[in-house]
């Protein structure tokens, strides 16, 4: 049976809507059952597509995969772990061509070779959530009639068989990824029996879900610097590098999604190595949807937008609490073991704000400068935004970096007409590896040992 017929994630809120919505699940597997063998197919895919659309509006609230599913796939990546037979790819050059197409049996590579080839496969579902991992989500539509996910679809199925579908996909990324050099498309494709788990939270042999999925990593190759060697089994010098070596990936993805431990194929991962770039293009015609903004671009915009917003209210003390209670947030969800990534949407930082002393006027103008800048539903990851290990002051000749713990230690100032940046000193203050002291400040003389005269030591060495 086709995985949208019946993979949805479960409903987590215990109300009539959701028992309605698991309901519906199991009227559509139902319908598909009795209907399948008595009506033309075009019948069931509309019937499927009411479903599809319904439930697409239910779950499109962000549905994303979380770091502990992300960590249960990584464990795959080793050589004990996977399904992985082979890898399969080509070889573009830097004119945009086609070198060479291969399929390498993975289980005949020498073992120190399959673990790099596995570590480079495992790339592309590796990083943070809203940073280097972007999750793609499709519409009813994409899903029932969309190219793109049928294109995705065809390959999982065919197991990476289909030749046609493989040369199709190359030949996207190869249009749209702005490479400097030549790379590979490399391409793996795995079975995941996945166990389940008791109330104990204890690994089960049990299984009710097969996942079977596929990544795919763009890694860019170089050549290797030449230099000097030596052998001492031949006790001679030798030149070394001028190979050809895989890097590590660029952009990769991952299709479909194990969203709550089940097949989600409404999802995607796409990743992108750089946090300034997010490849707009190669994710428009991968997926047929826009790219987010990269996460580098979200924190200047969101700096700029808060503030052209808070101008009256941004002094030294209030940034200082937006980063204290943004950072806090981070720390909440870390101690809660919250597997669900921590995401900001506007109101979750209007509140920030406002508990800060923004104004009613600034948080008027704060949202309506959000909203034309991000959208309106748009959700931010915290570590976007701040970064919770650093507080930085800055001008444009110096700049201070300070553990945030301490920068309640910092405080600002007009002192005849001047600007200054205070910093505490209690427990002295190290210039250049130095220790200096302050000018007016009360420098204990360090005890001297007076020396008597040498005469009249000798008289009283003679006396004794």
């Amino acid at each position: 049976m086709p995985d949208y017929y019946v993979k949805r994630k479960k409903p987590h809120i215990k109300d009539p809507t959701s028992r309605w919505i698991a309901g519906l699940a199991r009227i559509e597997k139902n319908c598909y059952n009795s209907i399948c063998g008595s009506v033309n197919s075009d019948l069931i895919i509309m019937t499927v597509k009411v479903f599809s659309d319904f439930y697409y509006d239910y779950w499109k609230r962000g549905i994303t995969m979380t770091d502990r599913e992300f960590a249960e796939i990584k464990k795959r990546f080793k050589p004990e772990k996977n399904n992985i037979t082979y890898v399969r790819g080509c070889h573009v050059s830097s004119t945009k061509e086609i070198v060479s197409d291969f399929k390498i049996p993975v289980t005949m590579l020498p073992d120190e070779q399959k673990e790099w080839l596995l570590k480079i496969l495992k790339k592309p579902i590796t990083g943070a959530v809203g940073r280097n991992l972007m999750n793609i989500e499709f519409s009813a539509d994409q899903v029932t009639e969309g190219e793109e996910h049928k294109l995705l679809s065809d390959i999982r199925e065919s197991e990476l068989e289909d030749a046609e579908k493989l040369n199709e996909l190359y030949q996207k990324i190869i249009d749209t990824y702005p490479a400097e050099g030549d790379y590979l498309i490399m391409l793996a494709y795995d079975r995941y029996d996945v166990p389940s788990y008791s109330k104990n939270d204890e690994i089960s042999d049990d299984s009710t879900e097969m996942f079977r999925y596929y990544v795919c990593a763009v890694c860019p190759i170089k050549i290797t610097k030449t230099a000097l060697g030596f052998s001492s089994a031949d006790s001679e010098f030798k030149n070394i590098g001028g190979e050809t070596s895989v890097m590590s990936p660029e952009i990769g993805f991952m299709f479909p999604c194990f969203d709550d431990r089940r097949t989600n194929i409404y999802n995607a991962v796409f990743y992108s190595k750089s946090t300034k770039e997010s490849y707009p293009e190669t994710v428009e015609s991968l997926f047929g949807t826009t790219a987010q903004m990269p996460a580098a671009e979200q924190k200047e915009t969101f700096v700029s937008l808060v503030a052209d917003a808070t101008s009256e209210s941004r002094n030294f003390e209030f940034v200082q609490s937006v980063h204290g209670m943004i950072s806090d947030m981070m720390n909440e969800h870390k101690e809660s073991h919250d597997p669900e990534p921590l995401m900001l949407d506007k109101n979750d930082v209007k509140r920030v704000l406002k508990t800060c002393g923004a104004n009613e006027e600034e948080m008027t103008d704060f949202d309506e400068k959000f909203t034309s800048e991000f959208g309106e539903s748009t959700v931010i990851p915290p570590l976007n935004i701040i970064n919770p290990k650093q507080f930085e002051l800055k001008n444009s000749y110096v700049t201070i970096n300070i553990d945030p713990q301490y920068s309640f230690m910092v405080n600002t100032k007009v002192i005849d007409g001047v600007k200054y940046v205070m910093v505490r000193a209690d427990e002295g203050v190290e210039v250049n590896g130095i220790s200096i002291h302050f000018d007016g400040e009360n420098i204990p003389k360090q005890a001297t040992i007076e020396q008597s005269d040498p005469d009249e030591s000798d008289e009283m060495s003679e006396q004794v």
